[in-house]
């Protein structure tokens, strides 16, 4: 919301700025604006559908590539209208005489003219700034709400870990999207030219290869929403790859015959689709992609769209007969088909690790388990042991009770003093005095020797 509130106000104020210093400032807010919003958009889209945001980042930057593909359409027909209606004839006079000879009729047109095309920049950026100034409110409402559906994907953010090797899977990506990204700019940028002078075509022709490669471009970035659903990030970008050097090799050494130049272009519109958004997704699987993990590679797509172009345009300018635009592409090509596989390795590496230290660590937790498990049964065997030798006792003490009955209710039997009862005193003391030889001993023994004592 505020990178957008920035840029509104850098669009509402350019029109009307007339030195070049401010000018040069504004135009740095925009630019820094813009970048905090390719930033902040690609986090945002992370934290808010986490694993499932594939067919949303592709959504996101199909929104850039319609803009880049409309914009200039939009652009020429408010501007280069108006001029063709001004000087319908302005192709066909000679130049040199008009800015020589100023008559009253041209004198007259050139002011109108000045002040027709002021009017539609004019309008052109404060059309533009109004629809940013909305798109900048709805958030500001959004965050004024709050929204509780953000609170989940960041405590899973949380829960997650860095990847053992995040900081080099970061600057692979920042290698990565540098050559991809300037690839695309460059080839975006040039393709008009090199059409011109190389393939020797007139310029509307040479527009309609440039609106080739960046329609070709939105509608596979339209395509890719539906397609994220099904494949895999990793599987969308060796298409990408593949068409890629595929169509920059034809281009580079093919481009002579217009039919490898219009597919080419085609086909390498296509392939730069997907690759930027696949990359987010892509790399979001191994580990956790925060605001400083997304500003390092996006600086990297930044120079690339920076610096690739200006030294191609150099390296052009130098060598005028060598088409330096295409070698470009497929040198890039080239390099991120490269890189992508190193990414792949050290991603798996570094998840390889992770799931074995899980491993590990489930190991010793099950071990812990087993041998806890082991002395609870070490522990209930002994209970079992101490409750059947307690059984034993309370039935030897059952039977020794049982044994006294018995040997009283028979000395009561017996009548008088008689000797028998003075000999089985001792016996019954011998017998209660001693249980574990009764407990051994069998009831006839027993019934035998009170027999014998009777008799006597």
């Amino acid at each position: 919301a505020l990178s957008m509130l920035a840029t509104t106000a850098g669009l509402y104020v350019i029109p009307w700025c007339k030195e070049y210093l401010l000018l040069t400032v504004l135009m740095s807010v925009i630019g820094g604006s813009m970048g905090i919003l390719d930033t902040g958009g690609n986090v945002l889209a992370l934290n808010t559908w986490g694993a499932e945001a594939g067919p949303h980042l592709q959504a996101l930057h199909f929104s850039f590539a319609a803009g880049a593909f409309v914009a200039p359409i939009l652009a020429k027909m408010a501007l280069g209208g108006s001029e063709s209606k001004e000087l319908p004839g302005a192709e066909k006079t000679n130049q040199s005489v008009l800015k020589s000879v100023p008559t009253a009729s041209a004198a007259s047109t050139t002011p109108a003219l000045e002040d027709r095309n002021n009017e539609d920049f004019l309008w052109s950026y404060i059309i533009i700034g109004t629809y940013i100034l909305f798109i900048s409110i709805f958030f500001f409402v959004l965050c004024s709400k709050g929204s509780s559906g953000h609170d989940k994907p960041k405590a899973s953010a949380q829960k997650r870990k860095l990847a053992k090797y995040h900081w080099p899977l970061i600057g692979l990506l920042f290698v990565f999207f540098l050559f991809y990204v300037g690839a695309e700019v460059t080839y975006g940028s040039y393709v008009f030219t090199y059409a011109v002078d190389f393939a020797e075509m007139k310029e509307s022709e040479a527009a309609a290869l440039n609106s080739v490669f960046w329609g070709t471009f939105a509608v596979c970035r339209g395509a890719a929403i539906f397609g994220a659903a099904f494949l895999s990030p990793g599987t969308m970008i060796v298409m990408s790859l593949v068409c890629s050097v595929a169509s920059s090799s034809a281009l580079a050494f093919f481009a002579d015959y217009r039919a490898s130049l219009w597919g080419g272009t085609a086909v390498y519109g296509a392939s730069m689709a997907t690759v930027f958004p696949s990359g987010i997704s892509w790399v979001e699987q191994y580990t956790v992609i925060e605001g400083k993990s997304a500003s390092l590679f996006m600086v990297g797509a930044a120079l690339g769209e920076m610096c690739i172009p200006a030294v191609v345009g150099y390296l052009q300018g130098r060598f005028h007969h060598i088409p330096v635009v295409m070698y470009a592409a497929f040198a890039t090509s080239i390099i991120t088909a490269l890189l992508f596989p190193v990414m792949y390795k050290l991603a798996n590496i570094s998840q390889e690790k992770d799931l074995k230290e899980v491993r590990d660590s489930e190991t010793r937790k099950a071990l812990l388990s087993n041998s806890r498990l082991t002395e609870d049964e070490e522990d209930a065997e002994d209970e079992e042991d101490m409750r059947e030798w307690n059984d034993a006792d309370f039935e030897v003490i059952e039977m020794n009770d049982k044994l006294k009955n018995s040997l009283t209710d028979t000395s009561r039997r017996i009548p008088g003093d008689s000797p028998a009862e003075v000999s089985l005193q001792p016996h019954l003391d011998n017998v209660l005095g001693d249980s574990p030889v009764v407990a051994g001993g069998s009831p006839g023994r027993q019934n035998g020797n009170v027999d014998g004592e009777k008799s006597e």
